[in-house]
């Protein structure tokens, strides 16, 4: 299996890319586009565990849009041949520090995530 193929490398580079500009930005339609329209689709979140696009979707349009900017670091992009990919990244949001996981997929509509996960570390000292 070819690990990391530089074009594909950058085109899921750029989905995320565009998730993160969305999240922080509560771009609600942006982010919905971003995650496959399908009952299989999960995100696990910091209070929340969500099955299916639906329940993501419904989420996302209830979730306050204040506080969301953020800071990564340690982020990793590995991509699997050409139609799976995974991100891992760590954040810090105002006193709070995180991670993030997402399984990608190639679509006739491009790159959806399937799968995510968001926790919370902890509190960041002063």
């Amino acid at each position: 299996m070819d690990i990391n193929l530089p074009e594909v490398l950058a085109e899921v580079t750029a989905a995320f890319e565009q998730y993160e500009k969305a999240l922080v930005s509560n771009d609600v339609e942006r982010l919905d586009r971003l995650f496959w329209k399908s009952p299989r689709t999960i995100r696990y979140g910091a209070t929340e565990n969500l099955y299916g696009y639906e329940e993501i979707a419904k989420f996302r349009a209830g979730r306050s849009p204040k506080g969301l900017d953020r800071t990564l670091k340690n982020t990793v992009i590995t991509t699997y041949g050409r139609d799976f990919a995974t991100a891992n990244t760590e954040f810090e949001r105002s006193n709070q520090s995180g991670r993030q996981s997402q399984t990608w997929m190639r679509t006739s509509d491009g790159w959806k995530v399937v799968a995510a996960h968001v926790s919370f570390i902890g509190l960041l000292a002063d």
